[in-house]
């Protein structure tokens, strides 16, 4: 998979390209990639490992290249879970951009939001996250102690802090809170965000935790956002839909565009 990548780098012309930052793009929020200068595009067919994407709004590429001075892999899309029952989906890409020489990975993701304060278009920086799935992608990665990873600070601190920071200087207001997993691919139930919220949990999705979980297994720092596209189950009336979650990201996502641009730009 390394050698893939080396070999187009090679071809565009920019051999020994080293990402500092990889940047997992979530649902509605593929249009970043358009904000990478970039140096190489591949699709994730041509790269082994590499999840194939079955959602609509997940392009499954791999953009090398630079947002403002720092060079960046950007992973347009990801494989769910709920996709073939496989937690460790995107196990070979992080993997991947682990050996590329990236040491942060920068998660976004659509969610729904379990506070009346963090109305749909909102932003959260994530600062924990509860594994409500209870499924895990280091099922089966021994033998050896690797697999008993730390998550304590999964979410890096200071990483948080500079997002925060990079909010205000965007002007996006960006609100903090704990994500929680669910497996999906059906919405939560009202009973099963009321026990949510009595957890503690802030916003509701279907990714992140799985990917955070490989990140640090491979060494990675994280730092991860939520788009809040819609309100939970129960909290207001009315129908969930995906239709909806793309609507709304879609929507909001130039606020998130300038969000990370300005991370990235100064990271």
């Amino acid at each position: 998979m390394i050698d893939a990548i080396a070999a187009r780098l090679a071809e565009k012309g920019a051999p020994g390209f080293r990402p500092k930052v990889a940047v997992i793009l979530g649902s509605g929020l593929g249009g970043f990639a358009d904000e990478v200068k970039p140096v190489a595009a591949i699709p994730y067919g041509e790269l082994p490992g590499f999840p194939q994407t079955t959602v609509g709004s997940h392009a499954g590429r791999l953009v090398l290249g630079h947002v403002g001075p720092t060079p960046v892999a950007v992973l347009q899309g990801r494989a769910h879970y709920y996709e073939r029952g496989k937690a460790d989906e995107m196990r070979g890409a992080i993997r991947a951009v682990a050996e590329l020489g990236c040491e942060t990975l920068l998660q976004t993701n659509a969610a729904g939001s379990l506070r009346l304060d963090m109305p749909p278009g909102s932003v959260m920086a994530i600062s924990d996250h509860i594994n409500f799935a209870g499924i895990n992608p280091l099922f089966g990665a021994g033998p050896g102690d690797s697999r008993f990873v730390d998550m304590v600070d999964a979410y890096d601190p200071t990483l948080l802090k500079k997002l925060m920071a990079a909010a205000h200087t965007a002007n996006v207001r960006c609100h903090d809170g704990v994500y929680i997993f669910f497996s999906g691919p059906s919405f939560e139930t009202p009973a099963e965000i009321r026990a949510a919220r009595v957890l503690g949990a802030d916003a509701v999705g279907m990714s992140t935790a799985p990917e955070t979980i490989l990140a640090r297994h491979a060494g990675l720092k994280v730092v991860a956002l939520s788009l809040m596209t819609n309100y939970a189950a129960g909290l207001v009336p009315g129908a969930l839909g995906h239709e909806q979650t793309l609507a709304v990201a879609n929507a909001a996502s130039s606020d998130v565009r300038r969000l990370l641009r300005v991370f990235l730009e100064t990271y």
